[in-house]
């Protein structure tokens, strides 16, 4: 797929701010300013915070989105919640963000079981990868995307499901020296990143799937700097940490997409 029919994708991650109630006024205020049917706008609160937004943004065309869910259906595994539990307050799901990968000791394999509930129970998942500093340093960040691509998807491929998970699925690049640090990659950077993810998928699925999963770039994004990203052509959005949780950066960012949109769409007809 040409770049202009991917979907530009803005999605925030709220991670651990914000209370119910002032989640869902920020919600609809970060709505309203960013009323752009060309951009695919997803906000993913806190846990306790998922019921009071996705009623503020209902009608809105904003979509719901969960920082996380659990691996298995159902079970004791106290203080964790189900792909399950998320219908009908979600829509899509963040799977394998890297502070949950260092903070939670997430593998692979485990980040692989979260895509099949997530896939079971209906929702889009948003697999995110990333190296560490010293890998970039080491210069074996495209092997260490590459591997954690291949160990959370490969396990769908072998059984089968690889048009499922692919159909569904949206990667966010995400280098973790760049996420909360004020310090982001290049567009260079980000590009030659989008190449081996985009080569990863076609080797893992069908010749397609690198050109129609899109791909987004998390890690210090603002509106100052979202424009460098989404010039290349193989960075179909962002997700958005800090950033986020700010209106007027909101607006500016979904602005911009809305643009790139516009402009790529433009060019593929």
């Amino acid at each position: 797929m040409i770049p202009g029919m991917r979907p530009i994708v803005i999605a925030a991650n709220w991670k651990m701010h914000t209370m119910p109630s002032e989640a869902a006024t920020l919600a609809a205020t970060i709505a309203g300013r960013t009323m752009d049917s060309d951009v695919v706008r997803i906000i993913c609160p806190p846990f306790v915070a998922l019921g009071p937004v996705h009623d503020a943004l209902a009608g809105t065309g904003v979509a719901v989105g969960a920082q996380n869910c659990h691996h298995e259906v159902v079970g004791a595994y106290t203080g964790e919640v189900s792909a399950a539990m998320l219908v009908g307050l979600a829509e899509w799901v963040i799977v394998g963000h890297s502070e949950r990968r260092r903070d939670a000791c997430e593998t692979d394999a485990l980040i692989a079981a979260k895509l099949q509930r997530a896939l079971e129970a209906g929702l889009r998942p948003i697999l995110c990868v990333g190296e560490q500093f010293a890998e970039r340093e080491a210069r074996i960040h495209g092997s260490i995307v590459e591997g954690q691509l291949r160990g959370a998807l490969a396990p769908h491929v072998v059984d089968g499901g690889e048009g499922r998970i692919f159909e569904r699925l949206v990667v966010a690049y995400e280098p973790v020296w760049a996420i909360g640090t004020g310090r982001n990659a290049s567009g260079r950077d980000a590009a030659e990143m989008a190449g081996i993810v985009r080569r990863t998928l076609a080797d893992l699925g069908a010749p397609a799937a690198g050109e129609d999963v899109p791909l987004l770039y998390g890690g210090s994004t603002t509106a100052a700097n979202i424009a460098e990203f989404l010039s290349e052509p193989g960075i179909d959005g962002a997700l958005v940490g800090g950033a986020s949780l700010k209106p007027d950066e909101m607006a500016g960012i979904v602005g911009r997409a809305g643009i790139v949109a516009r402009a790529r769409r433009a060019a593929a007809s």
